[in-house]
């Protein structure tokens, strides 16, 4: 029996849940404004995730999976330049956060992405589009909690994506709560905000590269 074309909806929703606390990009860089710049700017990075992950979701549902496939050539283009931005972005927190590291002034902003570029929303909304796979994962996990005998498809679509995106909201707010906090320890201690900028630029090459290593 299915909830609205939704089936096994409370499966769903434990996998979902999953999901959205496995550790990614998009996390991570809310996690790293809020930390350097505060609740305003992490809220301004989350909106740009929500944004991106809908619109990776509109674009699942018109078929956006099916024409990676049909053109790899496609797939290919959007898998470099995502993994070339995330990489890039990555070399930019570490290089920051050396800077931060010996310079005499407050380190509270040693975590945050590089200074002077694109504000947080743009930032997050480019994490989040440049990642054909995440379309691609999104279409094969949908699939399998739509009814195929539902006779309107977009009703359970919708119904998995809000839940998707509620997780994603409350997650994302936990995340910019908790990072606020820790810019009030890091004004005190240069170092510490200096090393956990540097292990986030890391984390953010790995993303890069395990992109760039992706494949349909």
């Amino acid at each position: 029996m299915s909830f609205y074309g939704v089936t096994d909806i409370w499966t769903y929703a434990l996998g979902a849940l999953g999901i959205v606390l496995l550790p990614g990009p998009n996390s991570m860089f809310v996690l790293a404004v809020a930390s350097g710049r505060g609740v305003q700017a992490g809220y301004q990075a989350a909106a740009g995730v929500f944004v991106g992950d809908t619109l990776l979701l509109v674009m699942t549902a018109l078929g956006a999976a099916t024409l990676l496939h049909t053109y790899p050539a496609l797939f290919v283009v959007v898998k470099y330049a995502g993994a070339a931005y995330l990489t890039w972005l990555g070399i930019s927190l570490i290089h920051g956060a050396l800077l931060k590291r010996a310079a005499p002034t407050s380190a509270s902003a040693a975590i945050a992405p590089a200074s002077g570029a694109a504000p947080p929303f743009q930032r997050a909304l480019l994490i989040s589009l440049l990642n054909p796979k995440a379309i691609l994962f999104l279409l094969s996990f949908f699939v399998q909690f739509i009814d195929p005998a539902y006779p309107t498809p977009a009703v359970p679509f919708l119904i998995l994506s809000a839940i998707v995106m509620l997780f994603s909201v409350l997650y994302l707010s936990v995340l910019i709560v908790g990072g606020a906090h820790l810019a009030h320890v890091f004004r005190a201690r240069r170092r510490l905000s200096a090393g956990l900028a540097s292990a986030v630029g890391v984390l953010f090459v790995g993303f890069g590269v395990r992109l760039a290593t992706a494949s349909l």
